[in-house]
């Protein structure tokens, strides 16, 4: 990351300063987008700006920010405890007719079965 960067989103306390930045330079960070990642992933310690990243990235192009999308998700489960945020990445990463597919995508897809299980902590799947 270069030095602007890093003084740029160096000292996010929260991650809304790397989430902007990843926004409003989309066209430009795909050589950083890593280190923009781990940067969000230190700083959000609640979740909020990783699920918000991660439907952003999904919604410009899923297929070519998989791997960061799969890594924001992850860490978004790990931090949303209280469940407030990564609720919105089932309809809006795996469509809204998710419900109609659970058996299938927890079996394709690693974080879906995640955020499924710790939503619908009673359901067999």
């Amino acid at each position: 990351m270069n030095e602007d960067l890093k003084k740029t989103v160096g000292k996010d306390p929260d991650g809304l300063l790397t989430y902007e930045y990843i926004a409003n330079h989309i066209g430009e960070i795909d050589g950083v987008l890593d280190e923009l990642v781990d940067n969000m992933i230190g700083a959000d310690l609640n979740g909020q700006f990783l699920v918000s990243a991660a439907h952003y990235l999904h919604a410009i192009d899923g297929d070519k920010y998989h791997q960061a999308i799969d890594r924001l998700i992850a860490a978004a489960i790990d931090r949303d405890r209280e469940r407030r945020y990564i609720g919105d990445l089932l309809p809006a990463l795996w469509g809204e007719d998710y419900a109609e597919h659970v058996a299938e995508l927890s079996a394709s897809d690693n974080n879906f079965r995640r955020i499924y299980k710790r939503l619908f902590p009673e359901t067999i799947i």
